[in-house]
């Protein structure tokens, strides 16, 4: 059983350049979790932070369904706790405090245990011209592509 991707964050691909890769459990209400099975989420403009030594997803967009309760419903962008052993949250940690890089989400999903997780990277931002190069470069490899698909013997 593969796993059941709920969101992508396409634009923090072209703002960054990823360096390295976690899996993070997710701490959610039940209302959101069945907001997830119907991919009612949006994570682009998302972004990690810690808070009191716990990192934290900020800024994720998970809507709300008709059927939950009004009374119960959390905000749509409040700030949900990611789930890391204690070791890779000291990792994430110095990396961000000490040389300057961010954590960003990649990807919402749940894995074949049907836990929902977060995809998240460490990575450093690109610069308008590393942007350009790789916008060239794609079209480049897409134009090579087509001459090859298209070439006959």
């Amino acid at each position: 059983m593969a796993i059941n991707i709920v969101a992508q964050n396409k634009k923090a691909r072209h703002d960054y350049e990823i360096l390295e890769k976690f899996e993070a459990g997710i701490v959610l209400q039940g209302s959101e979790v069945k907001a997830l099975r119907a991919k009612r989420a949006n994570l682009s403009d998302a972004f990690c932070r810690f808070i009191q030594g716990e990192l934290h997803l900020m800024n994720a967009h998970i809507a709300h369904l008709e059927t939950t309760n009004k009374h119960y419903s959390r905000d749509t962008r409040t700030p949900r706790k990611l789930l890391l052993h204690k070791k890779e949250l000291e990792k994430l940690y110095i990396k961000v405090h000490k040389e300057g890089l961010t954590i960003v989400p990649l990807m919402l999903y749940f894995n074949e245990r049907n836990f929902a997780k977060v995809s998240i990277a460490i990575a450093k931002g690109k610069k308008l011209h590393d942007k350009r190069a790789d916008m060239k470069a794609k079209t480049l490899d897409r134009e090579a592509q087509q001459a090859m698909k298209n070439r006959s013997y």
